[in-house]
């Protein structure tokens, strides 16, 4: 019988952590309100430094509130379970300690029958470490993961909770700053879009931002101009970036347009730029779980700067749209689909059954409790996918080429 429920959530944000925490805890009031919930602050942090918050009736009476709201109520971080080196250093652990016992025995002191995680891909082969460990050592719990991420790149999860919101978000954010366009003659405007290893945001972001397009009147007659507003180019981690071409391109709009605007995932084109950094002998910083940190080697400014001067630019913007959109409230298609996936995270915690919720692409997209072992991160955006290179061809660009796999 279950008594009581932990909470978390982790990793970068996305437009479904706070939804999410409502959803879980509207849904345990609803079927099983005699159940405790708690929820540990920041994420694996608080897990395993024993902070966390007791979810009261009057959270409970008014955890629809949580759906009209971005971030995490509850916070985030960054903590890798089996980087034992890295907890001694923050201090979470001591030395020799390992992590996961702390975690489980943490979890045992509290009395928590029910592990709700929520994030991505790092934030669940957290979980399944975790769970596998509890299970090996009889410690009777049981780990229920969300998938949220917007990079929506979680195998074989078809769709990951926050994406679509923060695709729309982009687009919005891109619709105040390509206006910028006729800030300045021969204007360059790089949109830099999250998206390490995964181009889908990027894309999905154009796609959204150009539908947007579409729906407007134009009056190019006093310089407002479709071809002026429309993004010129897309650049995704999947796909080769041959500069020399896109440069003779790209020159080509500058000299009838007035302006070039790129949308460009911050992984695409990441390994000449790590090559660079590491020739000229400068360390490139990475993160808890080896990633490169993207927001400390900036890769929209490399790009600007390898354009610039190829493509004449007389003013240079570069501009970052991902707090903005991984911040928002989650939009009507992700709150539906958050609450498919709340409910059934309760209905498999209520009866046991471990994994993360998601529509799985190896069993004809079932709605259902995804084995740990089958969740990794790293799947790659479909660059062949109609949609996309439809809307490359309408730009001008030419059909993508698949890049080799990114070692960073």
């Amino acid at each position: 019988m279950v008594k009581k429920v932990a909470l978390l959530t982790a990793g970068g944000f996305a437009p479904c952590l706070s939804s999410a925490v409502g959803g879980l805890i509207e849904k345990y009031t609803e079927v099983a309100p005699e159940v405790e919930i708690i929820a540990y602050k920041h994420g694996y942090q608080g897990l395993l430094s024993g902070d966390s918050i007791t979810v009261t009736d009057t959270v409970r009476a008014r955890a629809g509130l949580l759906h009209s709201y971005g971030g995490s109520p509850i916070g985030n971080s960054r903590v890798k379970l089996t980087n034992a080196k890295d907890l001694v250093k923050r201090g979470l652990v001591a030395e020799g300690e390992d992590p996961l016992k702390v975690a489980a025995d943490r979890l045992t002191a509290d009395g928590v029958d029910v592990l709700h995680t929520i994030g991505g891909d790092d934030t669940n082969t957290t979980a399944a470490d975790l769970a596998a460990y509890l299970a090996e050592h009889d410690y009777g719990l049981t780990v229920v993961g969300l998938p949220k991420t917007i990079d929506n790149d979680v195998i074989p999860i078809k769709q990951s909770l926050g994406a679509w919101t923060a695709a729309e978000m982009g687009s919005r954010f891109a619709q105040n700053v390509v206006a910028e366009h006729n800030s300045g003659s021969r204007m360059l405007i790089v949109h830099e879009v999250m998206g390490r290893n995964c181009g889908w945001l990027t894309a999905a972001t154009a796609q959204a931002y150009r539908e947007w397009l579409d729906g407007r009147e134009w009056l190019p007659e006093i310089g407002l101009s479709r071809e002026a507003w429309d993004v010129h180019a897309v650049y995704v981690p999947e796909a080769e970036i041959d500069l020399d071409a896109e440069t003779e391109r790209l020159r080509s709009v500058m000299d009838t347009v007035g302006n070039v605007t790129i949308f460009l995932s911050e992984g695409a084109g990441l390994e000449p730029i790590v090559a660079q950094l590491e020739a000229s002998g400068q360390e490139v910083p990475r993160d808890p779980f080896g990633h490169v940190k993207l927001d400390k080697i900036n890769p929209g400014a490399w790009f600007s700067e390898q354009f610039a001067s190829r493509l004449g630019a007389e003013k240079v913007m570069v501009q970052k749209s991902g707090y903005y959109s991984r911040s928002a409230a989650a939009n009507q298609a992700d709150l539906e689909l958050i609450r498919s996936m709340t409910d059934l995270a309760v209905d498999c915690a209520l009866r046991g059954e471990a994994g993360v919720i998601g529509q799985d692409e190896e069993r004809d997209d079932e709605l259902r409790a995804i084995e740990f072992e089958r969740i990794k991160g790293g799947k790659p955006f479909d660059i062949t996918a109609g949609w996309f290179t439809r809307m490359l061809g309408e730009i001008g660009q030419p059909a993508p080429v698949a890049a080799p796999p990114a070692a960073h």
